[in-house]
């Protein structure tokens, strides 16, 4: 990677913009000390695919990996919603945090489609419109072109370009850059890892810049995708955002880094260890839920008789959304109110459920002990 050019600064119209060099050709990794950090990434990465195997009912857990990511991403651009708000009802958030909400099950819905889509369409730059046009609707970012790439000059930091911190290269670039970005992520001749690869087509993407709004976000959501469309994610249950929300400072100046000096090691390492910790928080965490399922399945529930069948259906509704009324228990039990009162009464007693809200009515139940494995 000593060769590796990142692109120029260039005078345009007062300020400076940043033209990227295209990407798409074949790389020699000679990182010798990097070697032992990608094996151990790898190694963290199947490990976590072989949890995600073991875990029984793994399609239910997978939709709070995918709103914890969510949450996480959209925290980064500045949104405060936390996991429990993001499974509420729209009607139970607060006026003034619902913009927030939207902003968050906005992402959660933009993953959800791609996901779907994975099986038909490759990751490509017809999927990300799509993800961002899901991403945008709305919320803040709504008049600010959804699903289009931009036709403008956009900056981060500043007033204006001139005083901006960086300026992403001019709209008149992006197709060709977006191109060679896709190209580049089913290119078999990269001779790149794939964590590497993706790695790269990260810090590509968020130099290119390609939307007026919304790129961070969608920029992250790339990073599982690409992993599960090339086989080396199973499910997503990866949330990577946790990591750079945490080390976000650093994050910036990496790939701040690569632009200024075309030095792309210290972001490489920076990803993988990221990927590491991200992987093994991953893994304590369904390695929790087995156990936690396990023992409400044979020591708890056990106990409650001819209620049991009814019981179990609560419980897997329950690993998919930790959060439920007494309506939707009648619903998803199929029993009347009343029963399911009853129903909500044992798991209450028997320490899966609490009452979240103190009211008499409109009572909101929270399985908080599930919940809790995500919200640390």
């Amino acid at each position: 990677m000593n060769s590796f050019q990142a692109g120029t600064f260039r005078l345009n119209t007062g300020y400076q913009a940043f033209f990227p060099e295209k990407i798409n050709r074949s790389y020699a990794f000679d990182d010798s000390a990097m070697l032992p950090l990608l094996e151990k990434a790898n190694l963290k990465m199947g490990e976590l695919n072989t949890w995600s195997e073991l875990a029984p009912d793994i399609g239910q857990f997978i939709r709070l990996f995918v709103v914890k990511e969510a949450t996480l991403s959209s925290r980064i651009e500045g949104t405060q919603t936390s996991v429990e708000e993001a499974l509420l009802n729209a009607e139970d958030i607060a006026p003034e945090r619902r913009d927030d909400w939207q902003e968050v099950n906005n992402y959660i819905e933009a993953m959800n489609v791609c996901l779907r889509l994975l099986p038909s369409l490759p990751l490509s730059s017809r999927m990300i419109k799509k993800a961002h046009a899901v991403l945008l609707q709305g919320v803040r970012g709504e008049r600010k072109a959804p699903g289009e790439f931009r036709r403008s000059q956009n900056w981060i930091g500043g007033a204006t370009p001139m005083d901006a911190a960086f300026v992403p290269p001019p709209w008149t670039e992006i197709e060709a850059l977006m191109g060679d970005l896709e190209n580049f992520l089913h290119s078999e001749n990269t001779q790149l890892p794939h964590l590497l690869k993706i790695a790269l087509a990260h810090y590509q993407f968020e130099t290119i810049h390609p939307f007026l709004d919304g790129n961070g976000r969608i920029g992250r959501l790339m990073i599982p995708l690409y992993l599960i469309s090339v086989s080396m994610l199973q499910q997503p249950a990866f949330y990577i955002s946790d990591f750079i929300e945490r080390n976000k400072v650093h994050y910036y100046d990496h790939l701040t880094r690569v632009r200024m000096q075309n030095d792309i090691r210290p972001w490489f390492r920076f990803f993988l260890v990221g990927t590491i910790e991200t992987c093994e928080t991953a893994i304590v965490a369904l390695r929790s839920i087995t156990d936690l399922k396990k023992d409400c399945e044979t020591k708890r529930l056990t106990t409650l008789g001819r209620r049991l069948p009814n019981a179990r259906l609560l419980l897997d509704r329950l690993f998919s959304n930790p959060i439920i009324r007494a309506d939707e228990v009648a619903a998803h039990a199929g029993v009347s109110l009343v029963s399911s009162y009853k129903l909500i009464d044992d798991f209450v007693r028997l320490g899966i459920l609490q009452e979240q809200t103190g009211y008499r009515r409109n009572r909101v139940f929270v399985f908080r002990e599930y919940l809790n494995l995500f919200e640390r």
